[in-house]
């Protein structure tokens, strides 16, 4: 049976750098950081008083008050950047059959603050068991799923998929998979993520896990900088609308690119910490390129999980020259969470937007933030540090790589008919 060939037909995006796609290209190839002071709660005394927000972002310009109050903020961004890339892709009633439409959507977290919320208002009440009614399909991480298919009557396959910061990503597998096998013509895939909250920063600062940068926030995130110090919180939605080609030609939609490839494995190793020796991240690299019948060397630009962690930086690194051989030191990598900040559950997905937007325009976007070389890292190795680069992308890989050790990974080529 002759595999059945996947594209992308629409995009949608909320990030800290942009409210839609083209917004957060523009500046992505500009480098410019989203990090600032948090805003979505009094954060004085935490460790960390900064993260990348969404900026400017009010529900009610996109939905009722009535309805965004019975949503969390990670299903209210779900749903606009779900509108976008619906939209953009052309789908209607009448171009397409919705029996065949599915949404397969992340979250590594869900509705985190919700949670925190109801419960602080429990403790802080009479004792009286008084809850939001709303409370728990606010809170579950699938409910953003459910939301997209209701808005849109789309009455394919419907679930979350979750793995920590790996979850878009294995979303986006699943959905391509799922494609392939016929169980649907068109899935919306993606994730979201807002856990800018109490709870969110207070629990990721107890792990030590994020940068404490408070007096220089926009510079805060410096992936393979030798004075990187953690990853900056960001919060984030971004969609596709992956279709199978046949159909997507028939009724005369947009093609922007081909999803070639996804693998998936785990470090089978450390709670949060990668493996030292980037044995995951390796063999997942390499399960996507078997996955896409493609060779190392046609590669061309690599979007690295590059958190601005000490420990995941390099593992990464290593694993790149390991799996690339020669071919290493010819690829374009950056690390765009040094402007987006880390969207944890939606990490995967703005960069598989960003590794889509390389293919299509030919840019790679910067590593911004490098100040000092790392010895530790092989200076070979082309970064992108600062500034973004023009050559031919004929094919990018997007790297994701989340805590339980999960790493999933997606290659995103030119489509030729």
């Amino acid at each position: 049976m002759q595999a059945r060939r996947i594209v992308v037909t629409g995009i949608g995006a909320l990030t800290p750098i942009g409210n839609n796609v083209e917004t957060y290209w523009n500046n992505l190839i500009n480098g410019v950081s989203g990090a600032d002071m948090i805003t979505q709660f009094d954060a004085s005394k935490f460790k960390t008083r900064f993260a990348c927000e969404i900026k400017g972002f009010d529900p009610t310009e996109f939905m009722d008050r009535k309805e965004a109050r019975k949503l969390d903020r990670f299903a209210q961004i779900a749903l606009v950047a779900s509108d976008q890339a619906v939209l953009d892709a052309g789908i209607t009633k009448e171009n397409v059959d919705h029996d065949r439409v599915g949404v397969i959507f992340a979250s590594g977290i869900g509705g985190l603050t919700t949670f925190t919320e109801e419960v602080t208002n429990f403790v802080n009440g009479d004792g009286t068991p008084r809850f939001n009614p709303f409370f728990i399909p606010k809170m579950i991480l699938d409910i953003a799923a459910g939301q997209i298919s209701m808005k849109h009557g789309f009455r394919g396959p419907n679930y979350a998929v979750v793995s920590a910061c790996a979850s878009s990503t294995n979303a986006i597998i699943s959905a391509m998979d799922n494609l392939k096998l016929g169980k649907a013509d068109i899935i919306i895939t993606g994730g979201s993520e807002a856990v800018i909250g109490i709870a969110g920063m207070g629990g990721f600062n107890a792990m030590k896990a994020m940068s404490e940068r408070n007096d220089d926030p926009k510079t805060a995130s410096r992936p393979y900088d030798k004075d990187r110090d953690g990853f900056v919180m960001g919060e984030a939605s971004g969609v596709l609308v992956l279709e199978e080609l046949e159909h997507a030609i028939r009724r005369g939609a947009k093609i922007y690119c081909e999803v070639v490839g996804g693998g998936a494995t785990a470090d089978a190793y450390h709670l949060t910490a990668p493996h030292p020796e980037g044995l995951g991240a390796r063999n997942v690299m390499n399960a996507a390129l078997r996955d896409a019948g493609m060779q190392a060397n046609e590669i061309d630009y690599i979007n690295t999980h590059g958190t601005s962690t000490p420990l995941g930086d390099i593992a990464e690194a290593k694993a790149i020259t390991e799996v690339f051989g020669e071919h290493a030191y010819n690829l374009n990598i950056s690390a765009t969470k040094s402007m987006t900040g880390h969207c944890l559950g939606a990490a995967g997905v703005i960069e598989a937007i960003a590794c889509i937007q390389s293919v299509i325009h030919d840019i790679i976007p910067p590593t911004i933030n490098h100040f000092t070389d790392d010895p530790d890292l092989d200076p070979r190795l082309n970064f992108t540090f600062n500034k973004a680069e023009k050559r031919v992308v004929n094919a990018a890989l997007s790297n994701t790589f989340g805590f339980g050790g999960h790493n999933a990974c997606v290659i995103v080529k030119k489509y030729k008919a």
